[in-house]
């Protein structure tokens, strides 16, 4: 690994809740990374999205943050962060970003001056296939953010089940400009673990066991979350990116 580039890979979303698959991106992401033969992965970050999103059924961040705490625990390079989760509005993705990078530099600085290019680890976007179609998705992203994400940043995307991102960088402009940036993560033993379907089966007082870990499993029955009635939060609320998007314009 000497003379690679140090990266960290950052995962912003719900975690509502964290799921096993949430976790293998990490892994997957990591081990491709390492193949290209360019980088050395030096850490991962969790960034759970906060309360103000708007999501319906998003329950509260402090039991987020702790469900995810409680599934790494056996992690030594994948850490949770708080930060997105404690700004008092919902958040921007390329505003965690630049907040973990200027954290990243600020950590990498010696009493030698300004850290160096090399000093500082890249920072790029931990994600899912599914999420390449958020970028579509009318009033969720502008075209500035999306750039620097992309382009700035980059992405690394792991396949989902039928979910092919690559047919998503086809059918944009914007990210087929940056797709040297973009790094496709391949995933051949498919993981069709969804939270929404963990929600579901919850609700209905099914098994989730070896879905999740069994110390979130215990976690969600200890503090009763996800119930019918915690799934009516927000229903009738919008999406904070989109109210807020409509403000800015």
């Amino acid at each position: 690994m000497a003379g690679r580039i140090p990266l960290v890979l950052l995962a912003c979303g719900s975690f509502n809740p964290i799921t096993h698959q949430h976790m293998r991106l990490f892994e997957l992401a990591r081990d491709h990374m390492h193949q290209t033969g360019l980088y050395r992965v030096v850490g991962g970050i969790i960034s759970p999205v906060g309360d103000g999103y708007g999501k319906q059924g998003l329950v509260a961040s402090k039991h987020r943050l702790a469900m995810a705490r409680l599934a790494l625990q056996s992690s030594d390079w994948v850490s949770v962060d708080d930060w997105e989760s404690q700004q008092p509005d919902w958040t921007e993705t390329v505003v965690t970003m630049r907040y973990h990078y200027a954290r990243l530099a600020a950590q990498n600085c010696c009493n030698k001056g300004p850290p160096t290019t090399s000093d500082v680890p890249q920072l790029k976007l931990l994600c899912g296939a599914d999420f390449m179609d958020s970028f579509k998705a009318p009033g969720l992203w502008t075209h500035e953010h999306i750039e620097e994400v992309v382009g700035h940043f980059g992405l690394v995307c792991v396949s989902r089940g039928s979910l092919q991102p690559d047919r998503a960088i086809h059918e944009s402009d914007l990210l087929s400009k940056h797709r040297r940036s973009i790094f496709l993560v391949r995933e051949w033993v498919h993981n069709e673990i969804s939270a929404t379907e963990i929600r579901r089966a919850l609700r209905r007082g099914h098994s989730v066991k070896y879905l999740l870990p069994d110390s979130v499993i215990e976690y969600i029955k200890e503090h009763k979350l996800y119930t019918q009635d915690s799934e009516m939060k927000n229903k009738d609320i919008k999406l904070r990116p989109l109210t807020k998007q409509a403000i800015q314009d």
